[in-house]
């Protein structure tokens, strides 16, 4: 559900990005891995013919590279498994899968994982495509389309608690839709000690759980709960793209699932997409595992309840196992490497693929772009993805422009 500083992705491939304000993960957890890198071109590994890498402009040498560390790390025991892509110029460079998915099955390239917060820009991009039509600005408040969102209030920071009455104060400004793709809505995760019992008491999902009702359910709940900050003051990852999913919903006058499917998922071909699996692709979902005290992976067990923390509970069967009307934008769909590559390559043409046009250039432009300024020390952040803007500030091999995301289950794109 989060990239982040001092949670360990389980490959040290790409940076890991920061969630200000997140308390540490309390161990060492390694998580079978989706690596998915979509580069220049057009199409997809399923369409497309394989290509020498000196072909499309690229080292066989250092792609062997990422092979070799993919193999070594779960020759090691890192990783039970992983799956890497590289497509340029429209063809497949490299698309190999190492280890196994499960204690008595290899890893495929076909295999499904849960992809947590890779979910937030497939949920901006379901947004996008409703900006696009007219239906709302950016800049609109959010309690214009989901009134349970007006008049919120802000937790008082500690350092004002003694000279002010109450815990809360109103927001000086509302909530706006771009803040819910930018993350400075002020909205948090269960992990934020001034309002994590809140919204564990209040039963708001995060994705990475079953969850009885729906988004309607959910989302009137949280906008009961205070802030951490007023909207557009600091940058805070949490729930603003579960919020967004709802008022996918409002406007578009159907579930999110259903919006996406129509909009991106069929047009796409992202056929083993979603957010809740049948039992013929819950076959092919990758296991989670987890390191032991005696430091060996070990396979997570469904049924079970896991803790992050005081207050951030996790399961690893919410997609096979439990009711299935809940759609967290946030963090709910499930995919595979070759799906999201489709998404991804999408995005990196602009927003078409194969003849079918899901954004338009101008979208995928405002969706890359910096919107946070100077609220990021390391990065800037767009709508949905973080955005590199200066490799030296960064401090890792990257492109200007170029835009990331990952999840909790250490999938990274």
């Amino acid at each position: 559900m989060f990239p982040m500083r001092g949670f360990r992705l389980s490959l040290p491939l790409p940076k890991p990005l920061r969630t200000d304000g997140m308390a540490p993960h309390p161990r060492r957890v390694t998580f079978t891995v989706l690596v998915a890198l979509s580069l220049a071109g057009a199409g997809f590994a399923a369409d497309l013919p394989r290509a020498e890498p000196a072909d499309v402009g690229l080292s066989g040498k250092r792609l062997q590279r990422a092979d070799n560390l993919l193999r070594a790390v779960v020759d090691q025991g890192d990783l039970a498994g992983a799956v890497g892509l590289v497509v340029r110029h429209g063809h497949v460079a490299y698309f190999e899968a190492h280890g196994r998915a499960d204690d008595d099955r290899p890893m495929g390239r076909d295999a499904i994982f849960r992809i947590a917060s890779m979910t937030k820009p497939v949920t901006a991009a379901a947004v996008l495509a409703l900006y696009e039509q007219g239906a709302f600005r950016l800049q609109d408040p959010v309690s214009a389309y989901l009134p349970e969102f007006a008049d919120v209030r802000v937790l008082v920071p500690d350092s004002l608690r003694a000279v002010v009455d109450s815990a809360t104060v109103p927001a000086q400004r509302p909530i706006r839709i771009s803040d819910l793709l930018t993350h400075t809505s002020g909205l948090t995760y269960h992990w934020n000690d001034r309002v994590g019992d809140q919204l564990w008491e209040q039963k708001i999902p995060h994705g990475l759980h079953q969850v009885e009702g729906t988004l309607a359910d959910a989302m009137g709940r949280l906008a009961r709960i205070p802030l951490v900050h007023s909207p557009g003051q600091a940058w805070t990852y949490g729930l603003g793209l579960d919020v967004a999913g709802r008022l996918v919903e409002v406007v578009a006058g159907q579930d999110l699932f259903s919006y996406m499917e129509s909009r991106i998922f069929d047009p796409l071909e992202m056929d083993d997409t979603g957010f809740y699996l049948g039992k013929k692709r819950a076959a092919r979902l990758a296991a989670v595992y987890s390191k032991n005290a005696a430091g060996t992976l070990q396979r997570m067990v469904a049924d079970s309840t896991y803790m992050m923390g005081q207050t951030l509970g996790f399961s690893i069967d919410y997609p096979t196992d439990g009711p299935t009307h809940y759609y967290a934008g946030g963090g709910g769909l499930c995919s595979t490497a070759g799906d999201y590559g489709r998404f991804a390559q999408m995005l990196a043409n602009g927003g078409e693929l194969d003849g079918k046009r899901i954004l338009s250039r101008k979208s995928v432009e405002l969706m890359a772009s910096d919107h946070v300024g100077t609220l990021l020390p390391d990065y800037g952040f767009g709508l949905g993805v973080a955005v590199i803007r200066d490799p030296g500030e960064f401090s890792e091999l990257s492109s200007p422009g170029a835009f990331t995301w990952g999840g909790f289950f250490s999938t990274h794109f």
